[in-house]
């Protein structure tokens, strides 16, 4: 399998759309039992050696992990303790799914109670009723994953530039979507929200201030597509000379995409995707009037 394996929305379609439901139920278990950081940062999950964690929950005077396995293909649950469950990643409805990992959870003595349905979807069919998503292609879901380890190092890379706040690189599990966010340091404008089946002010927690977003999302091309933009979207935003040629600003969803597939079959992947990282961020801050001096590192070279 390549580095940048390829993975066709339209193969694996059904695969992602339970995956994301999985997501959602474990990572609201992480939601619930963690305080609040800015910006929703306590909820997302992280890309691992062997697919995607938690990372460590605390729970009373100890902690546990729940961690996507997917060379394995298993959900792993482990606790501070000699102590593990596993809850099989196969093809079953979500309804099932849900039911096994609460259950392995209680086997624990965890006890969590989260919201039972899913967010930022439509239509949004409750957890113990979602008998529709229900596939699981081990190949695909294994190749999303080393795809990500791709697009996760790279994003790190492009991290590291930024002297200001800057977001972990992680996966939120609303849309499934890893991304990494640079805050200019200025308030925002409250956010209208709008996401479907979410709360307005789960947006205005997100975007309270100013930022600069850059990810990877498994759709919106034929292999999904890197995006980035800007809250608030300066004036000027969207004809701002971006690299490379392949990315373009798209009107409807407010971001500047750049498809999968140009950067996999790139001669050097990395540098493409930096420098869709980096114009894209320099068309906010540059149009935004950003402190770039003062919030960017300048004693390296890339």
């Amino acid at each position: 399998m390549s580095a940048w394996p390829k993975l066709v929305v339209d193969d694996w379609k059904d695969t992602r759309d339970t995956l994301h439901m999985w997501a959602q139920i474990v990572g609201k278990v992480r939601m619930e039992l963690t305080p609040l950081v800015n910006h929703w940062w306590n909820v997302p999950l992280y890309v691992s050696p062997r697919g995607l964690t938690t990372s460590a929950i605390p729970y009373r005077t100890g902690s546990f992990e729940m961690t996507f396995d997917f060379i394995d293909h298993e959900l792993h649950i482990d606790t501070d303790r000699p102590e593990r469950r596993t809850v099989a990643l196969a093809a079953k409805p979500t309804a099932v799914f849900y039911e096994e990992t609460m259950a392995a959870l209680e086997s624990l003595g965890i006890e969590v109670r989260i919201l039972p349905r899913p967010v930022e979807v439509d239509p949004s069919i409750p957890f113990t009723e979602d008998y529709e998503h229900a596939s699981y292609d081990p190949e695909s879901a294994q190749r999303f994953w080393r795809l990500l380890q791709q697009v996760d190092r790279v994003l790190h890379e492009f991290r590291t530039r930024y002297l200001g706040k800057v977001s972990p690189v992680h996966l939120f599990w609303g849309a499934l979507d890893i991304a990494v966010t640079r805050f200019s340091g200025r308030t925002a404008p409250r956010h209208p929200g709008g996401a479907p089946n979410c709360a307005d002010w789960v947006m205005e927690e997100a975007y309270s201030h100013e930022v600069s977003s850059a990810g990877y999302f498994a759709g919106g091309g034929a292999e999904g597509a890197f995006y980035a933009y800007a809250y608030p979207e300066p004036g000027g935003y969207p004809d701002y000379p971006v690299l490379p040629a392949e990315a373009a600003y798209d009107v409807a969803l407010g971001e500047f995409l750049l498809p999968y597939e140009a950067v996999r079959t790139a001669d050097d992947p990395r540098a493409m995707l930096l420098d869709f990282l980096q114009t894209t961020y320099s068309a906010a801050a540059d149009l935004g009037k950003w402190d770039r001096q003062a919030l960017e590192r300048h004693d390296m070279a890339y």
